[in-house]
């Protein structure tokens, strides 16, 4: 597990998610929480590809929960997907819903496609307002709520969690790993693969025989 966030550099990923922990948890639980999500989150370990469903992604990271559990990082124990709530007689779905042995407190995870859109704090907000009238324990500490999408702005995140009292943070993942500049610059561009696989292709195809066309009469020429 070190080596492999070692490898993923997750140090340096650790404690700039964008969030309002800071200003609703009293430290050290919201130096803690800080330091334990991260940003981006890497899901290199998934076959999807462009383009994909919100749900296809849930899917995936289910499926390989394993990995997914590893990525998040120690503590991460999972609850369930699709985790059912019935407020006021109508059904809500949370996409993905744990609990964190060290953080002692539940960690609801809203997945996203695209960008951050601010009406996705409300209603992480609300999942996390049923999530402590439900399930959490008076021992418990508040429900923490985190929104993974694919990009984020800094200001428009800022601004939806302006008056929100529950700890909410938005990080973004990638399906593929970046590669370091040394190593991007010296590897071939996708057109010149293309171009070399053309070129391999041409030369294993066997030279074109000449059709051989039959006369009316019958013989073949």
């Amino acid at each position: 597990m070190l080596s492999t966030q070692i490898g993923k550099r997750a140090h340096k990923r650790q404690g700039i998610i964008v969030s309002n922990f800071a200003q609703v948890l009293s430290p050290p639980q919201s130096d803690l929480v800080q330091q334990t999500l991260k940003d981006p989150y890497i899901f290199d370990f998934l076959t999807l590809e462009e383009p994909f469903h919100e749900r296809e992604l849930e899917t995936h990271l289910v499926r390989d929960v394993q990995k997914f559990l590893l990525e998040l990082g120690q503590g991460f124990a999972f609850v369930g997907r699709q985790y059912r709530l019935d407020v006021g007689d109508e059904d809500f779905y949370i996409d993905l819903l744990f609990y964190h042995l060290r953080l002692r407190a539940f960690v609801v995870i809203d997945l996203k496609k695209g960008k951050f859109k601010p009406e996705y704090a409300g209603k992480l907000n609300f999942y996390c307002n049923v999530i402590n009238d439900h399930l959490k324990h008076p021992t418990d500490q508040p429900t923490i709520g985190l929104i993974l999408c694919q990009e984020r702005n800094r200001l428009l995140a800022e601004y939806s969690f302006a008056g929100i009292d529950k700890p909410i943070g938005i990080a973004t993942y990638q399906l593929t790993r970046a590669l370091p500049k040394e190593i991007r610059s010296a590897l071939p561009t996708v057109e010149e693969l293309e171009a070399e696989l053309s070129e391999r292709l041409r030369r294993k195809m066997p030279p074109k025989r000449a059709s051989r066309r039959k006369p009316k009469g019958g013989k073949t020429q």
